[in-house]
């Protein structure tokens, strides 16, 4: 069993919610939850040198989205380095052009998807993780870049795929139906130890639900036995604007 989590960080934040002042927090929950691998959505460098210190633990895998190396914000994969072989890792950008930096279509950012291939070095099963963080604003960016990622998954020939993250869309949506209308499913509905809390809150739990975080995975190839979102305060405090969401899989 392996545990795959998404963790929208929030890249800025006022006043005593600024990012600098929540890393502490974020530390913590990543601690508590203590996956095999994540992946992060609006980590800009600043927030990177934070994990890598802190986290010692994790590899990872990932680019600033903006010049493919430090600038921008990264959707990174993070793996426990001890536990894992990576192999045939990547980035490509969610655009007509994938190998550059480049906005896609009608989206309103340039956005970025990173994956890796983890091999257990105990008993050598295996996994693909991806994690992206998909357009706001741009509806054909959303369902492009959903495609993009189901073909490049399917290039690794039926290894096993998770891809976490946060996509911008709703459940029923045109985007979320193109992630879940081949091989990948929505652990959120196929685990059957589930929850159906909202992922984002805008620190205003009071107003906004949204349920726009999401765990898919290869239904043929992975199983999941739980879903969970981390829906708690840490001292009183947010750690993010979203919470962060986990899956349990098993290999199958």
């Amino acid at each position: 069993m392996y545990r795959v989590m998404s963790f929208n960080l929030l890249c800025a934040g006022r006043k005593h919610r600024k990012w600098q002042k929540r890393a502490p927090l974020v530390y913590k929950i990543i601690r508590e939850v203590n996956p095999d691998s994540f992946g992060v959505q609006e980590a800009h460098w600043g927030w990177m040198k934070k994990l890598i210190k802190n986290l010692p633990e994790y590899a990872y895998v990932g680019i600033g989205r903006d010049d493919g190396k430090k600038k921008g914000e990264f959707s990174a994969v993070f793996y426990k380095k001890d536990k894992f072989t990576a192999s045939e890792s990547g980035n490509f950008w969610l655009s007509e052009t994938p190998d550059k930096p480049s906005k896609g279509w009608d989206a309103a950012c340039i956005r970025v998807a990173s994956f890796v291939k983890l091999t257990d070095k105990e008993n050598g099963k295996a996994y693909v993780h991806f994690n992206t963080h998909l357009d706001h604003v741009g509806r054909q960016a959303q369902i492009n870049g959903a495609k993009m990622i189901q073909e490049k998954a399917a290039s690794f020939g039926g290894v096993p795929v998770v891809c976490t993250g946060d996509f911008n869309v709703f459940q029923d949506s045109d985007c979320y139906n193109t992630m879940v209308s081949g091989n990948m499913a929505d652990a959120r509905k196929l685990a059957p130890d589930t929850d159906n809390c909202y992922t984002y809150h805008g620190f205003k739990p009071e107003k906004i639900r949204e349920i726009i975080d999401f765990v898919f995975v290869d239904k043929a190839t992975v199983k999941p036995a739980c879903f969970k979102v981390v829906n708690k305060m840490v001292g009183g405090k947010y750690y993010s604007d979203h919470h962060a969401v986990y899956a349990d899989i098993e290999i199958i």
